[in-house]
């Protein structure tokens, strides 16, 4: 059995016995049954997702996996390809959005140099930030996908078995949620090829302005996909050989993440429209992940309504973001810490001394 096929089989439908206790217990709870709402449902869906009713979400991490894309050469962002590797320096400084909001909630980004094409001058992390780094490129970046395949099969299984290895690292530092961020100048070009070709969307539906692309260039952005998709005919019921032929080396890292952290109950918390783009992969893959996975934010991007609504998920924010990194992920892990501290920290009806429901009902 390979490390794939070991992850699919090892991921198991949720804890139901571990979320009716948890039911249970907010029912318990000095307020009216389900006033809190989606906090409520996420509280179950941890205890479900881990099968502990009341699980620690202690360590976090959020794990920025990076890398370049030949597509960038062709202008479908608003930034110059070596802005990737000077990204990763960024992460690695602690001066970027992630880091700030990282800790924030009190997570360590971990970040993947998956196929970052100009490796940054920094090797490690500087002292005093909340950052390291796992260098592992699969190559310098992936082919231009508007002339052929991205990458070899071969190519975008390594991508997913460094992200199972990186999975199983955080496991065994007893990593209690999983935060999935991503960086690579391009890479929403290649989201939107994903999302067309597993859902059957026109390109143009799914396709958006990314870094800030004006009329003309997201006009181009359109056409190059068509392209890649028409060289490509990437063929929805073989995932892998969608990503071999449209994706990216830090999308294919993050489908063995979302894989490895379901596998081992580790609940996985998505970010937007990249990170979605592989979460449409591994579903296919394996569809019992879908009710594994939570979503941190809806983007702004079209593609990524698209993306949740094929994947049954409900964001958890609407802010507009679209920067990536992992930003959403990092705000809704605090929304999952709340969650937590109403479970643990409120007092019952009994210990309160706090009349319930069904006592002193005057008609």
């Amino acid at each position: 059995m390979t490390p794939l096929e070991a992850a699919i089989a090892a991921v198991r439908p949720l804890d139901e016995a571990a979320m009716a206790a948890a039911r249970a217990h907010l029912e318990r709870l000095t307020k009216p049954p389900g006033s809190l709402g989606r906090l409520e449902e996420l509280a179950i869906m941890l205890a479900g997702i881990t099968g502990d009713p009341a699980p620690a979400l202690e360590p976090r991490r959020i794990v920025v996996v990076a890398a370049d894309h030949g597509i960038a050469q062709r202008g479908v962002s608003a930034y110059p390809p070596e802005v990737t590797g000077q990204m990763v320096d960024n992460f690695l400084a602690g001066g970027a959005a992630i880091n700030a909001l990282a800790g924030w909630v009190g997570a360590s980004v971990v970040v993947v140099d998956a196929g970052v094409a100009s490796p940054p001058p920094r090797t490690r992390a500087g002292a005093g930030t909340n950052a390291r780094l796992v260098w592992s490129p699969i190559r310098p970046g992936t082919s231009d996908i508007s002339v052929g395949p991205a990458m070899t099969r071969q190519e975008a299984m390594r991508s997913v078995e460094l992200g199972l290895r990186v999975a199983a690292d955080m496991v065994r530092e007893g990593t209690g949620v999983m935060g999935m961020g991503e960086m690579g100048i391009g890479n929403t070009t290649s989201a939107s090829a994903i999302t067309a070709a597993m859902t059957g969307r026109p390109v143009r539906s799914v396709t958006g302005r990314g870094t800030g692309l004006d009329d003309h260039h997201l006009a181009r952005k359109v056409d190059l996909i068509e392209r890649a998709i028409t060289v490509n005919r990437p063929d929805a019921a073989d995932p892998i050989g969608v990503l071999a032929g449209i994706g990216g080396f830090e999308i294919g890292t993050l489908v063995g993440l979302i894989l490895g952290s379901a596998a081992a109950r580790v609940p996985v918390v998505l970010d937007g429209f990249i990170t979605g783009s592989a979460a449409l992969i591994a579903a296919e893959l394996c569809p019992p992940i879908r009710r594994r996975l939570i979503a941190a934010h809806r983007s702004p991007e079209p593609g990524h309504a698209v993306i949740l609504q094929r994947l049954g998920l409900s964001p958890i924010l609407d802010l507009e973001l679209r920067l990536g990194e992992g930003t959403g992920a990092a705000l809704a892990i605090g929304l999952l810490d709340a969650a937590c501290r109403i479970r643990d920290e409120m007092a019952t009806f009994a210990s309160a001394s706090v009349s319930d429901r069904s006592v002193g009902i005057v008609c």
